[in-house]
């Protein structure tokens, strides 16, 4: 399995819980916010695809290879998370 960030790349709109480069790390199944906090909404929009991020992709075409870009669901804070794979 991979080891992943997320991380607040972008706020186009108001956010009131997270800043631009706030984060948290998934390693296996353990999830860690190494400062502070992470929004409870965005976290439920980004975790749905974090298995999928962490395993090995074989099928040619699959749109999750694509995908690293997750926007957070408040529609006010258009608050854009990115996936980035650790080594």
């Amino acid at each position: 399995m991979k080891d992943l960030k997320v991380i607040v790349k972008e706020i186009k709109g108001y956010c009131d819980t997270m800043q631009e480069g706030d984060y948290f790390i998934v390693r296996g199944g353990k999830l860690s916010i190494p400062e502070g906090h992470f929004c409870y909404w965005a976290l439920n929009a980004i975790l749905p695809l974090l298995p999928t991020k962490q395993r090995k992709m074989d099928e040619p075409g699959d749109w999750m290879e694509r995908t690293w870009l997750v926007e957070c669901p408040d529609p006010n804070g258009q608050v854009i998370m990115e996936i980035i794979e650790l080594e």
